[in-house]
């Protein structure tokens, strides 16, 4: 008889063997023409200013989640110029917009997307390979989300202008990742209907290479929930028996859920952070809160792991005479790439290659690794191979709630070089290069493998076909959508409130003018490289 952790990792790996063992009936090819997809190509190559102007200007907006609304006035003044239709406040969420064209009569509906949001004290100049704060304490773009968001728009102009010119009907969409280092949207966008109409979706996101994948890709999904347990205060000193302590509750429920991690599965992630713990040593906190993020491989063990977690902060209640309530702050599902899109954005992908990097671009790279003591590894020159699900059973990691949008239409994730090698990912050496001509050059070249494989969509009815039914027959055959949302579920647009309305004054000086600057490193008067330093 098998183990309950042999039938957990059997469980993990059946996503990877049901799609291993389901070939597609037919190929999926990329279809479009050949001379199309050139003058899609120059066309963004012509648009290479706006995307430097995008990129350096999302930068430092350095805007954190469901703060992003700087971001928004400006991409969706752009697209509005261009003559799409701009939604904002989508999904109850005021930062989040949708931005949707049509040609002609029919054709498919297609969604492309990129994350916007920075992160919480990641503030860095660019350019500069030293860590060096903007704004001391102020977020950044330590994941490189600001370069996403340029790539789209410049693919989707491209391939606006290529539909009107050889009449390709079909429908453009384009929606920003809000919130995704909080992943705390695109469950609600799910939820609330904004894919029920779309064929399949293209997503991006940064990394130091082109490339995509199909299938599982080994990460976790999440449930990111905050627990506020309520007392009864007292004077610490003069009559503690009086009081019943919400930070005493938080604690004993951490220290629970420690001892618990022993005996939870090895795929499992879990952390926390104390978001509120009292007001001063000599008042008993009548109030505290505990904010955690619960990952696992499937969706059963994700809600049996945020069931866990709420049963644990019941009995912490219990042990202190407080109660609790959670609320739920964001979900992610866990990620599944489609197939047949896959293949024919490999295809795209292969014909686009690498940028060209010059030799200022190799040698900031190598400054930024030496000053930051990371390996030292140049700029990618081949594009990455095509990837299909993890082999073997993944002791899981990193979450992203793409995952909810490709439960729900066909959905791939193409990379894109806009970053260094050897940087730490949520960490400011990620920001250094952000905002420099390798974020600029590796967004002009994720937008044409977009644009290229959109006019595939568009042009190919057999390709959406076949992504379909791969979702169907083989993505659904391994698993069910089971987000933990309720329907009383609201999004957390409170978080980061406080932390813009407090550094924005700050941040908005440093604003980039392209009106006066050529780039961002000019108007901050950065030397692009910088001069060697010792060891470089």
């Amino acid at each position: 008889m098998k183990s309950l952790l042999q039938r957990h990792l059997l469980a993990v790996t059946a996503l990877t063997s049901v799609a291993l063992a389901a070939p597609l009936a037919t190929p999926a090819y990329a279809a479009a023409s050949p001379a199309v997809k050139r003058e899609v190509s120059a066309d963004i190559d012509g648009r290479a200013k706006l995307v430097q102007e995008m990129v350096d200007s999302i930068y430092s907006f350095a805007e954190p989640g469901f703060q992003e609304f700087k971001t928004q006035e400006y991409i969706t003044t752009i697209l509005e110029q261009q003559g799409f239709t701009i939604e904002k406040g989508v999904a109850g969420i005021p930062s989040a917009w949708t931005a949707t064209w049509t040609h002609g009569s029919g054709g498919p509906k297609i969604a492309l997307g990129s994350d916007v949001d920075g992160l919480l004290g990641l503030s860095q100049v660019p350019g500069s390979p030293e860590l060096k704060p903007q704004v001391e304490g102020a977020p950044g773009h330590g994941e490189g989300h600001n370069s996403g968001m340029p790539l789209i728009v410049a693919a989707a102009l491209a391939t606006k202008d290529a539909m009107q010119k050889h009449n390709i009907s079909g429908t453009l969409m384009i929606w920003p990742g809000i919130a995704e280092e909080l992943l705390a949207t695109k469950a609600f966008f799910v939820r609330e209907g904004l894919f029920d109409d779309v064929d399949a979706c293209i997503f991006t996101h940064v990394g130091n290479r082109l490339g995509t994948s199909w299938g599982d890709n080994g990460g976790n999904g999440m449930v990111s929930v905050e627990y506020t347990f309520s007392g009864q205060t007292s004077h610490s000193a003069g009559a503690p028996w009086m009081g019943r302590s919400a930070l005493d509750a938080v604690e004993i429920m951490n220290t629970a859920w420690n001892f618990r991690r022993e005996h939870l599965y090895p795929t499992q992630r879990s952390h926390y952070v104390i978001t509120q713990g009292g007001g001063q040593p000599n008042i008993v906190p009548d109030k505290a809160s505990v904010w955690y993020y619960f990952r696992e491989r499937e969706f059963p063990s994700i809600r049996a792991l945020y069931e866990t977690g709420n049963r644990i902060s019941q009995a912490a209640a219990m042990a202190t005479d407080t109660t609790v309530e959670s609320r739920i702050l964001g979900y992610a599902a866990p990620n599944h790439g489609n197939r047949p899109m896959a293949e024919a954005a490999q295809l795209n992908i292969q014909t686009v290659g690498m940028p060209t990097w010059t030799e200022a671009d190799q040698a900031f790279a190598r400054a930024a690794q030496v000053a930051n003591n990371r390996p030292i590894t140049p700029l990618a020159t081949e594009v990455a191979p095509l990837r299909g699900p993890i082999e073997g059973v993944s002791l899981g990691g990193g979450s992203d709630d793409i995952g909810d949008i490709m439960w729900k239409v066909p959905t791939i994730t193409i990379g894109f070089p806009s970053n260094i090698p050897s940087m730490i990912g949520h960490h400011t050496t990620a920001a250094i290069a952000m905002a420099t001509p390798i974020a600029h050059k590796g967004a002009v070249t994720g937008a044409k493998a977009v644009a290229m494989t959109v006019l595939d969509l568009l042009t190919t009815p057999q390709l959406l076909t076949e992504a379909k039914k791969y979702q169907q027959e083989v993505q659904f055959a391994s698993a069910t959508y089971d987000p933990v949302l309720t329907p009383e579920t609201q999004p957390a647009i409170h978080l980061n409130t406080e932390v813009m309305e407090r550094l924005r004054p700050k941040l908005e000086p440093l604003y980039y003018d392209p009106s006066k600057y050529a780039s961002y490193l000019e108007q901050l008067g950065i030397p692009y490289p910088p001069a060697p330093v010792a060891g470089n």
